[in-house]
């Protein structure tokens, strides 16, 4: 079922009574799961296929990663447009160093990528997330915050969407990062065709305190869990990605070209209290700031 209409749904269910409400919702939940497809479907293991395991027949994936390996896994197709999302848990323990990454890739030389990075950190320190946009081979366009939730106790929701007007990143239904089509004032902006990708990798030359905090491989293996593994997106599988831009997906529909008011509230909370870098912002990198700021 479309998200619009579970919506709708939940909300003429609300106003009956509280057991029609709590039937639904269970009674969603199985159905959601009963047509989620396996992994094998849309996806195969890239890399580190013995740090792999599949659970519940492929309804859920763990990647994991020691002093010996990393791990991957990609979609089968490339996409044009789509709105692209995967439920992830997040390695516990301590994990400074291990990064662990959702994105899309176009695989090309002058690649375009969308980029979710969790950066582990010590036990009791907030997980951070990086984002980056890259069109044409270049990108530099790092923002980062800190996730208002422990995002190793439970499964979130992390989506793209990406359309002819604007690439929007969610955390559930939270935007917290937007990225405008601004090619009118020559500003590149994806447009080649991408594969989803996920790793479980080694960072520790970065990813926490700037580097200085290495990964303790006495606290491996590492593990991230992933589920969700529909894809609602255009295929296309050549370097013309224009007919991914129809109206008919609904993806495109304008519905889907701004925020709504709602989500802009949203959108200006997580980057009032949470964000904790923005490449817009950095004068030292960029004294003229790039011509897609602000966002």
């Amino acid at each position: 079922m479309h998200a619009d209409a579970v919506s709708w749904v939940c909300t003429r269910i609300k106003r009956n009574s509280r057991a029609s409400t709590t039937f639904f919702l269970v009674s969603g939940a199985v159905a959601a799961r009963a047509i989620d497809p396996s992994f094998d479907t849309n996806y195969g293991i890239t890399w580190g296929p013995d740090h792999v395991q599949s659970i519940d027949q492929g309804r859920e994936i763990q990647l994991s990663i020691d002093n010996s390996s990393g791990s991957g896994f990609g979609s089968k197709l490339s996409y044009g447009s789509g709105f692209f999302s995967l439920r992830i848990k997040l390695p516990d323990k301590d994990s400074a160093g291990i990064v662990t990454a959702f994105y899309l890739n176009s695989q090309t030389d002058r690649h375009d990528e969308l980029d979710f990075e969790f950066l582990g950190s010590n036990k009791g320190k907030p997980y951070t997330l990086q984002t980056n946009v890259f069109a044409n081979g270049q990108g530099n366009r790092e923002q980062r915050i800190f996730l208002w939730f422990d995002p190793t106790a439970d499964f979130h929701t992390y989506k793209i969407l990406w359309n002819q007007h604007q690439i929007v990143f969610f955390i559930d239904t939270v935007p917290i990062r937007v990225f405008k089509n601004k090619t009118n004032i020559g500003v590149n902006y994806p447009s080649q065709p991408m594969q989803i990708v996920t790793s479980l990798w080694n960072g520790e030359s970065w990813a926490t305190d700037g580097g200085k905090t290495k990964i303790d491989w006495s606290q491996a293996p590492f593990k991230a869990q992933f589920q969700g593994f529909n894809i609602d997106g255009c295929t296309s599988q050549n370097s013309n990605t224009q007919p991914c831009n129809s109206s008919s997906y609904w993806w495109n529909s304008e519905k889907y070209g701004a925020l709504d008011s709602i989500q802009e509230s949203a959108y200006e909370d997580v980057k009032t209290k949470y964000m904790t870098y923005d490449y817009c912002s950095d004068r030292s990198r960029y004294p003229t700031p790039p011509p897609e700021c602000p966002q």
